[in-house]
C-alpha cells in the first residue's frame, strides 16, 4: 500500500465511522434483575413513564455496559450489585429507533444510597406474582422467561 493511500484511510475511516453512527443511530441501554434472599425482585417506577421496571438506563460515553448497569442500580434503587451475568440483548426498536437493551442479573447486592432524585418516583421489592401484575410489558416478559420458563422473545 502506498503512503498516500494509507493517509487517505486515516482521513476517510473516521468519516465512515461517523456516517455509520448517524445512519444506524444505535442506542444502548441496560437493565438489572436483582432479587433478595426471599426471592422478591427489585423494581422501580419512573416519574416519566407508567409501570414498574427493572433498574436501568442508558450507557454513557466512556463506560462499559456493565459499568452502566452498576451505576443505574446504585442511582435508581440504592443497590450495589455483586457479580453481573448478561442474560440477553433485546431489540427495543418499537419504542426508540435503534435501541437495544442489555439485561443483566445480579448474583447479590449491597444496599447503598440512591441518587436518582426526581427521575424515580419510588422503588420496592415485589413477589414474582406482584411484579408480574404491576410490571411493564417488557418486565413481565422477562420475568416469565427468567422464572417461569417462557420462550425467549428477542424484543424488549
Amino acid at each position: 500500500m502506498s503512503l498516500p493511500l494509507v493517509s487517505a484511510f486515516r482521513v476517510v475511516r473516521p468519516l465512515v465511522h461517523a456516517w455509520g453512527r448517524l445512519a444506524r443511530g444505535v442506542v444502548l441501554g441496560v437493565r438489572v434483575v436483582i432479587t433478595d434472599e426471599e426471592g422478591r425482585v427489585l423494581l422501580v417506577r419512573h416519574s416519566y413513564e407508567p409501570g414498574w421496571h427493572f433498574p436501568g438506563g442508558g450507557v454513557e460515553r466512556g463506560e462499559t455496559a456493565e459499568q452502566a448497569a452498576r451505576r443505574e442500580a446504585r442511582e435508581e434503587a440504592g443497590c450495589d450489585p455483586g457479580a453481573l451475568a448478561l442474560i440477553g440483548v433485546f431489540n427495543n426498536e418499537k419504542r426508540v429507533p435503534g435501541d437495544h437493551v442489555l439485561l443483566y442479573r445480579a448474583s447479590d447486592f449491597t444496599p447503598c444510597a440512591s441518587s436518582a432524585g426526581a427521575e424515580i418516583a419510588e422503588w420496592g421489592w415485589f413477589t414474582l406474582e406482584k411484579a408480574a401484575e404491576w410490571g411493564s410489558p417488557a418486565t413481565r416478559r422477562r420475568l416469565g422467561e427468567l422464572f417461569q420458563g417462557a420462550p425467549a422473545d428477542p424484543y424488549w
